[in-house]
């Protein structure tokens, strides 16, 4: 993998949305990205994250030098551009309303098995505060089936710069990303815990969420 360009090794509409979507952060939402080291260099992985932006998938996934694999709800495939550029980038839909949407989970499995990353969000939807929420059973669930490394990260600001509610982003706000040490599935995994098994892993990885810092130094 080229370390200064590793766009070449993307499929490539990703590619080229990563690079692009890099330049934007680094010109407009300059932060510190603390971590990357941490990400597994080959194999399949979980980055889970907090959210509190629209900005947190792209800003989180164009410091992940692999390409990965993103959720979104179904109803964002509407024909047309759209629809290509979803398909075209390896997105994954997902129907939020139909209860555990088995397509959805064998794809995940799918790009897991084929090595690939995927970024998924504990607590299910943007924070209206900025603050954490509880996490759900959902990320649980695929890191328990996928039995892969889940990598915990922190994006700090985003939700300055375009939390929910806000009309457009606010340029110059600074976005910090920062990635946890992975965490193996022996430390989040507790098959004992019966039906309880999903949620229990999700607040494990959580907790690991709510650990990270920004550098003593950044100006948030």
């Amino acid at each position: 993998m080229s370390r200064a360009f590793p766009q070449v090794e993307m499929q490539p509409i990703y590619g080229v949305c990563h690079y692009l979507i890099g330049v934007l952060h680094s010109m407009f939402f300059r932060g510190d990205i603390i971590g990357v080291e941490n990400l597994p260099p080959a194999g399949g992985f979980l980055v889970a994250a907090n959210h509190t932006s629209f900005l947190d998938p792209p800003f989180i996934g164009c410091q992940v030098p692999r390409q990965i694999a993103y959720f979104a709800r179904k109803t964002l495939w509407k024909g047309g551009f759209s629809t290509w550029w979803l398909d075209s980038v390896g997105t994954i839909p997902v129907d939020r309303d139909g209860g555990q949407d088995v397509s959805a989970i064998k794809r995940v499995l799918k790009a897991i098995k084929d090595e690939r990353g995927l970024i998924l969000f504990p607590e299910g939807t943007r924070s209206i505060d900025g603050r954490l929420q509880p996490a759900k059973a959902g990320v649980g669930l695929i890191a328990c089936r996928t039995q892969v490394p889940v990598v915990p990260a922190r994006i700090f600001g985003s939700f300055e710069a375009y939390g929910k509610g806000a009309k457009i982003p606010r340029l110059g706000t600074r976005v910090t990303v920062v990635f946890g040490k992975p965490i193996i599935p022996a430390d989040y995994d507790v098959p004992s815990a019966g039906k309880e098994r999903y949620q229990v892993a999700s607040e494990r990885i959580m907790s690991h969420i709510a650990a990270l810092n920004p550098p003593t130094d950044a100006v948030l």
